[in-house]
């Protein structure tokens, strides 16, 4: 089954990140994804490279904590011509006649933006994180999205115990229909109960034997439903 992946009804979302404590005093004075990265990117440059390599070309990022330099490096480094769909442009968390609170979390973020997104008829939404480093190819995961007519896809990637702690780690049935959702779990018993079984490991080409977990990868297809 060949599936035409409909890049230009697809809106990419993605979220600019809290305090990020943990890399305390690189974002004393900006955003996480804002923490520059090999001299002249930021953080942040590496999903919007993935979806620019991918195909999607209509960006939004959401910010709110310490993003003056953030929206600087976005308003300084993505230009297109006028002569077609494509942006990466800042949505940033303000005040309103409709409700005068910051973000409460990530669901909380995408809410408050929604007449934002809804001003075109998308029929995806591409939910990333604004502040991981990896590389991957949206259109497979968007065809598999669409393949199985799923409503929401979630990408996970395969990591370890000592690793899994510091993951949303997820467990699902033979026809990787997600039942189960654990934030950084930290129990033992619970990171037992959590292990990826068997079955799906052979599929994955995984030694039986391997003690893995999935581990959210922070990156959603959603089929439009709002």
């Amino acid at each position: 089954m060949n599936v035409k992946i409909p890049t230009e009804n697809t809106l990419a979302i993605i979220m600019g990140g809290g305090a990020g404590t943990r890399l305390f005093p690189l974002t004393r004075e900006r955003a996480k994804p804002a923490v520059p990265l090999a001299a002249k990117y930021r953080l942040v440059d590496i999903p919007i490279s993935n979806c620019l390599n991918s195909g999607f070309r209509q960006v939004y990022i959401l910010t709110q904590f310490n993003s003056e330099s953030l929206h600087r490096h976005i308003t300084d480094s993505y230009k297109f011509d006028n002569f077609t769909k494509s942006f990466v442009e800042v949505l940033a968390a303000q005040q309103t006649s409709e409700g005068a609170r910051w973000y409460q979390g990530t669901a909380d973020a995408v809410r408050q933006n929604l007449r934002y997104f809804l001003e075109r008829a998308y029929d995806y939404y591409l939910i990333l994180s604004g502040d991981q480093l990896y590389r991957m190819d949206y259109g497979e995961l968007m065809t598999d999205h669409i393949r199985m007519g799923a409503e929401i896809t979630l990408a996970t990637t395969p990591v370890d115990r000592v690793a899994a702690s510091g993951f949303g780690i997820m467990q699902s049935d033979s026809n990787r229909r997600i039942y189960r959702f654990e934030e950084k779990p930290k129990d033992p018993k619970l990171l037992e109960e959590l292990r990826i079984p068997t079955e799906l490991l052979k599929e994955m080409g995984r030694p039986a034997e391997s003690e893995l977990y999935q581990g959210s990868w922070g990156s959603t297809f959603s089929t439009a439903r709002f």
